[in-house]
């Protein structure tokens, strides 16, 4: 198994709770930090910016060939979307692009909450529209007792997406393989 994350930008819990994404993904898949992200920014803002402040251009060539590199050896390719399908490497490249020329499917994450109806089919829409085939969707931090809006935006996003919607809990660094194998992932993949 492999995972392939273009470029971290900065998503390390506040208090040092988990390590940074890159890390804690090499470490499950048995990888170096760099094999999973070859490219990584401070600021948690967008690639395209935090590349931008780092004085760098993103060569969108570049990130298909390491995810290629990756996709040779790995029973399973996983990358990770970055902050959502339209977010820009580039002006003229997005995490829409970089999906669709590596044949990926999409699972897309969603918040429970307030505005994710409207936010989660658009994606669903913008992932749709370049060819993409969406496997899933996850609503997370899932709550331990859902109120009947989260319930509600649950049910209406799969309905109106014909999407399967998963939820996912919190989960600590000692309960994180198991939130995760209680996903549909044989489904994903």
């Amino acid at each position: 198994m492999a995972a392939f994350k273009p470029v971290v930008t900065g998503l390390d819990e506040p208090g040092g709770q988990w390590p940074a994404d890159h890390e804690l993904l090499a470490g499950v898949t048995g990888q170096q930090p760099d094999e999973v992200a070859p490219l990584r920014f401070g600021p948690a803002v967008s690639p395209h910016l935090a590349a931008q402040m780092a004085g760098v251009t993103i060569d969108p060539a570049q990130l298909v060939a390491s995810a290629r590199r990756a996709r040779e050896w790995a029973d399973v390719l996983v990358c990770e979307g970055v902050g959502g399908l339209l977010v820009p490497f580039t002006d003229a490249y997005s995490v829409r692009d970089l999906a669709a020329d590596l044949g990926f499917a999409v699972v897309i994450a969603a918040r429970p909450g307030l505005g994710t109806i409207n936010h989660t089919l658009l994606t669903v829409e913008a992932a749709r529209g370049a060819g993409l085939d969406v496997r899933g969707i996850v609503m997370t931090p899932w709550p331990q007792v859902p109120d009947g809006m989260a319930v509600s935006n649950r049910q209406t996003v799969q309905r109106l997406s014909g999407v399967a919607v998963s939820g996912l809990g919190r989960a600590s660094r000692e309960t994180l393989a198991e939130a995760g194998a209680a996903l549909p992932l044989a489904d994903w993949l």
